[in-house]
């Protein structure tokens, strides 16, 4: 696609979301994004397309990838991190449904220590009701923060294949949502449904 979700280049990006340049070292290029976000895949440093997909998903979208990523390295997880994808997911199935907030307030406390307590964290500075937009960061920071946390826990061997799968999926759901603002603007995607696995 040409213009991913408003955005014709890298550039345009990173000139909307300047916050993304202090989490990546890549410079900003006319490349359209998702060129863009394979070639940092095929670059020196792969983990900064994990970065750029990210920001460049629509906030709610990228705490659904981040779940998404997470729950396929579920055999790598504590209990604990289990338990708050849980709480993610149904959030991100209802962000308006009172218990699903309540049920992300009680946890958005936690250190954001784990792979999963950073998509908390994502979810709770994105969703206006929490009113933390005072921690000066996107929640696209604390999705890259999770979905690479969690990609340390995967072994050496396998960690490439493992990135570059969550790189698609982050693709594919851009794609999706690019598709979704081009027919209809007004209904909220269900990429949440059919996002694919890893």
């Amino acid at each position: 696609m040409a213009n991913e979700l408003g955005y014709r280049s890298a550039r345009d990006l990173f000139l909307a979301c300047p916050a993304i340049a202090r989490d990546m070292k890549a410079p900003a290029t006319d490349r359209p994004p998702l060129e863009f976000c394979r070639a940092l895949l095929a670059g020196r440093v792969p983990e900064e397309a994990i970065t750029f997909c990210a920001y460049l998903l629509p906030e709610r979208a990228a705490v659904w990838w981040g779940h998404e990523c997470l729950r396929n390295l579920a055999e790598l997880l504590a209990g604990v991190d289990l338990q708050l994808l849980a709480i993610v997911h149904d959030w991100v199935a209802e962000p308006d449904n009172p218990r699903h907030r309540a049920a992300l307030s009680s946890v958005i406390d936690v250190s954001p220590i784990t792979p999963a307590a950073w998509i908390v964290l994502a979810a709770a500075w994105q969703d206006p009701a929490f009113n933390m937009t005072s921690t000066g960061y996107p929640a696209a920071h604390a999705v890259n923060a999770g979905i690479l946390t969690g990609l340390a826990s995967v072994s050496l061997v396998d960690r490439f294949t493992v990135l570059s799968a969550f790189v698609e999926m982050g693709i594919q759901i851009v794609e999706m949502e690019a598709q979704r603002q081009s027919t209809d603007g007004s209904r909220l995607s269900d990429w949440s449904r059919r996002a694919p696995s890893a």
